[in-house]
């Protein structure tokens, strides 16, 4: 199925919207279509809260940026403009065990060399010897061009939620 990027955004924004709390953005000044948080929190405790045995905090913003033309300068620059913001927005302290920030392209072409960029990006950062964990950093590209979804190593994982959401034969079927 070939898909418009509002319309493909559309289903990323509806399929999100169970598990993440998804921030819609109408800046025309920036492409960033939508910011989706989110939190877990797990604990283990013996017979009162007060004995707690260890507790882990993971988090997780991905952002859906609209891009029509994909190149290797708006790549860099929404690249770390994703993860400076991201940043700001992690609870790193005793107990955090993890985040993910991930800026998923959404675009009509992607150049080869931006591709290439996106694919090679390792972005990781631990927080006192990862004693209060780490940021990892997934990125993802969605060529609607093409129908091709690209994603760095870390971000594997994404590509193929993307692949289900947006291209998967059941999913198709029941929107009919």
């Amino acid at each position: 199925m070939q898909y418009t990027r509002e319309a493909a955004l559309a289903r990323l924004i509806k399929s999100f919207e169970t598990y993440y709390n998804v921030h819609r953005f109408d800046d025309e000044q920036i492409p960033i279509t939508a910011r989706c948080d989110f939190f877990e929190h797990s604990q283990k405790y013996v017979i009162s809260r007060k004995a707690e045995l260890w507790s882990a905090d993971c988090e997780e913003f991905l952002y859906l940026l609209d891009i029509p033309h994909l190149t290797l300068p708006l790549y860099e620059k929404w690249r770390d403009h994703v993860r400076e913001d991201g940043m700001g927005r992690l609870h790193v302290g005793p107990g955090h065990m993890y985040s993910f920030i991930t800026p998923v392209f959404v675009c009509d072409h992607c150049d080869e060399d931006a591709r290439k960029a996106l694919k090679r990006c390792r972005i990781y950062k631990s927080f006192h010897f990862s004693l209060h964990g780490w940021m990892d950093f997934h990125t993802a590209v969605v060529d609607l061009g093409r129908s091709r979804i690209d994603a760095n190593r870390s971000g594997h994982t994404t590509a193929k939620i993307l692949k289900k959401v947006l291209y998967s034969q059941t999913n198709n079927r029941r929107e009919s």
